[in-house]
């Protein structure tokens, strides 16, 4: 803690906040994409777009989860989309996953989570429409097949909010669902076709 501690007393000197770039990002943000993904600290979006501040609005949880539109109770996730498209006005969004996710490893095994009653809680969300892909992946400790079916899943939950149904119907979105290996690096894209694969560079 102490290392994180003195970067962030030292941040100010390690940055150029007399430069025209930062000095404009105090007069608003404009996004290119939402960026879904998991809150898993290796996980790191900026490192791996190499985005820079400003460039992409963040949404992480547990799973990189999208509770379907209309659950009862407020929702950071729901006020999270609408605030991405309605006053943003942001023209992507990615969903990814990533491998040897905790998340997807205790759907997959079927961990007793009774002394996690949050964790469990938020990752039935999730279950009921990942269960065919749960009882069919191989016990592989990267969980390709069951990150990669989560991200499916939360595309299509995504299509669930009103608003992204509007902004898709009217071509003024597009949806991507990318999956991240964290021992590699690679980032695996969906295609239409419904395949994950590694575009080369």
């Amino acid at each position: 803690m102490k290392a994180l501690l003195d970067r962030a007393r030292t941040f100010r000197t390690r940055v150029d906040f007399d430069s025209g770039e930062y000095r404009k990002l105090a007069e608003g943000q404009y996004p290119e994409a939402l960026f879904i993904t998991c809150s898993d600290s290796r996980v790191i979006p900026a490192l791996i777009t190499g985005a820079r501040p400003g460039e992409i609005f963040e949404l992480r949880n547990a799973g990189n989860i999208v509770p379907p539109y209309g659950r009862p109770g407020a929702s950071g996730e729901a006020a999270t989309i609408e605030y991405a498209l309605e006053v943003l006005g942001v023209q992507d969004i990615v969903v990814c996953g990533h491998s040897h996710c905790g998340a997807m490893g205790a759907l997959k095994s079927g961990d007793d989570l009774s002394a996690l009653p949050g964790v469990d809680a938020w990752l039935h969300i999730a279950r009921p429409e990942l269960t065919p892909v749960l009882e069919s992946a191989p016990d592989d400790p990267s969980l390709p097949e069951v990150s990669q079916g989560n991200v499916v899943n939360q595309l299509a939950a995504l299509r669930s909010y009103p608003v992204v149904r509007q902004r898709l119907d009217a071509g003024r979105l597009r949806l991507h669902g990318w999956y991240y290996e964290v021992d590699t690096g690679f980032v695996y894209e969906l295609g239409d076709d419904g395949a994950f694969r590694v575009h080369a560079a």
